[in-house]
């Protein structure tokens, strides 16, 4: 999730064709499809299970660690999608755009981590 926007900077500085952006292809496909998107899986997977067997569903604080939980996924589809056109050999961002985009995951994981620890609603 964190080191996904930093290839996707260093592959937009690279040539279109290069042997570098062909390395970047390589290491972004198989950080997202080995690591990203089967941790993704696993933890929404558990998330929900111990929320169930906590009886949480009812709780304020879940709703709104879920709707962030939601945001991380749709920043999840985002990367998704620019792994698979930069593998077409496009530059769909600048790198000031993945810089900042780089920030999101990392406040939402704090506010979810907060929402999780502190139970404020």
């Amino acid at each position: 999730m964190w080191y996904l926007p930093r290839l996707f900077i260093y592959h937009r500085e690279s040539p279109i064709g290069g042997e570098a952006s062909a390395t970047f292809m390589v290491m972004e496909r198989r950080l997202l499809k080995a690591i990203g998107t089967p941790a993704m899986v696993v933890t929404i997977v558990l998330g929900l299970a111990l929320a169930s067997l906590q009886g949480q569903w009812s709780q304020g604080w879940l709703h709104a660690k879920l709707l962030l939980v939601f945001g991380i996924a749709a920043c999840h589809g985002m990367m998704a999608r620019d792994v698979r056109r930069f593998a077409a050999d496009e530059r769909p961002h600048s790198t000031r755009w993945y810089r900042v985009f780089n920030e999101v995951p990392t406040l939402l994981f704090v506010g979810i981590v907060l929402l999780a620890v502190f139970k404020p609603f």
